[in-house]
């Protein structure tokens, strides 16, 4: 049954701005032989302009990228039915397509536009899920990495992540050839851009409130780096830590009541948990060695965070109570020379992070449960991985001919897209947690 569903914007979704051309340009790398065939045929079209975006283009470049769908090519598209009806369920079955996308788009009088589409089982010989949308054009983009996950999530019972944001820093030149500093987010596909904050001064770790409201970052000015949170909403920005040297790093807690973060005020790079609310802090690493880069288990009960105490960066797990009580520290990785910046799953149960070995820095996972360690990447210079909401996807920076830019791989490593721009680079990336509207 056709589920009818009137798409208005609210909230967050005041972000959304009219389709533009992608800030950041995509490049697919590398493929995935094993994921499953899917037919995304072009919608029916009414009008004799050009529509103002391609939803069929935007929906199969949101199921490649997860890597577990592969969508047919439009030479590869036997027959071209606009509603399930017209599907030829015999035709698809021996091409060994298991689910063909079929849809609609019509202008709507009242303005805007009426969105149909159908997910048809060739194999059940069924309609998996069936829906409509009235939208405005500003919306068909959203609309269209919204369609994505529901047949991500259809087909898989995995919440897909494509209606979603990154956060990434962008550096470029001015006429004098000063580097001008950005604080942006986007859509997953890099439409949509939006410079949240711009300076002279060089800005780095974003990092997002739970509910995605809110960007915590760092500013170093003038040689002191000062610690701020921005609203991207409402534009309100607060600073939430200045203490005289290091203020790196931040970290949300799950519950949003907390940011972990790197200090050195007592003259030693250390972790130190924020409470929000009162701004009090509590300590909860004190050792000769540098520790950095904390980020939160997923039940908020503990911390890992890089430290070189062992001689070497790796990582180290710590619990930490909201009593004020700190447990026994815990080292989780042996392999290679380096291991830093971890990015913990949402499930809690891998550990994505920068492994170092013969002077290659590549993307690795650590399955918390099994202890099993993957290297993920094969490039020589890659940086700050980050988990998407639903863990099937990891986006990091990696560098190429002297330039930053940003990979998406799949969290198994076997599907890969680059997103870098024309000129300057691209770092640091964040990934949002799923919208809540």
């Amino acid at each position: 049954m056709m589920k009818k569903i009137i798409f208005a914007l609210g909230g967050l979704l005041l972000l959304v701005l009219p389709p533009v051309e992608a800030a950041l340009t995509i490049h697919i790398t590398e493929g995935v032989d094993s994921a499953m065939p899917i037919a995304v045929v072009p919608f029916a079209w009414d009008a004799t302009a050009k529509p103002p975006v391609v939803l069929t283009d935007v929906i199969a470049a949101d199921l490649a990228r997860s890597g577990r769908f592969a969508p047919l090519s439009d030479k590869d598209l036997i027959e071209r039915p606009v509603e399930s009806a017209g599907v030829n369920h015999a035709l698809w079955k021996n091409k060994g397509t298991d689910f063909i996308v079929v849809g609609k788009v019509q202008l709507d009088p009242r303005g805007g536009y009426n969105v149909q589409f159908e997910l048809v089982d060739i194999i059940k010989g069924t309609v998996a899920v069936g829906k409509s949308y009235q939208v405005k054009a500003e919306e068909l983009r959203r609309l269209a990495h919204i369609i994505s996950d529901v047949i991500y999530q259809t087909i898989t019972g995995q919440r897909g992540a494509s209606d979603t944001y990154l956060a990434y820093i962008t550096i470029t030149k001015d006429r004098a050839g000063k580097d001008i500093n950005r604080l942006a987010i986007s859509d997953v596909d890099g439409y949509n851009e939006q410079v949240l904050f711009e300076s002279p001064w060089p800005i780095i770790s974003p990092s997002w409130s739970p509910d995605g409201t809110r960007l915590a970052y760092v500013t170093v000015m003038k040689g002191h780096a000062e610690l701020f949170v921005r609203n991207i909403v409402s534009k309100n920005v607060q600073r939430i830590a200045a203490f005289q040297g290091l203020n790196n790093a931040p970290a949300w807690s799950p519950d949003g009541r907390r940011l972990a973060l790197t200090l050195s005020k007592d003259g030693n790079a250390e972790i130190y948990v924020m409470d929000l609310a009162t701004q009090k802090i509590q300590r909860v690493t004190n050792t000769y060695a540098i520790d950095t880069e904390a980020t939160w288990m997923p039940d908020g009960t503990s911390l890992l965070f890089t430290s070189d105490r062992g001689g070497k960066p790796q990582i180290y797990r710590v619990r930490v109570d909201t009593n004020g009580t700190v447990g026994t520290v815990q080292r989780l990785t042996f392999d290679g020379d380096y291991n830093a910046r971890a990015n913990v799953a949402p499930d809690g149960k891998r550990v994505a992070f920068v492994h170092g070995s013969g002077g290659k820095f590549r993307i690795a996972v650590l399955d918390l449960e099994s202890d099993q360690f993957s290297i993920l990447t094969d490039t020589q210079l890659d940086e700050s991985p980050s988990f998407a909401p639903n863990g099937g996807m990891i986006v990091y920076e990696t560098e190429a001919q002297g330039r930053g830019m940003l990979v998406i791989t799949s969290a198994d490593g076997r599907a890969k897209q680059r997103l870098s721009f024309q000129s300057g680079d691209v770092r640091q990336p964040a990934w949002s947690p799923f919208k809540t509207n």
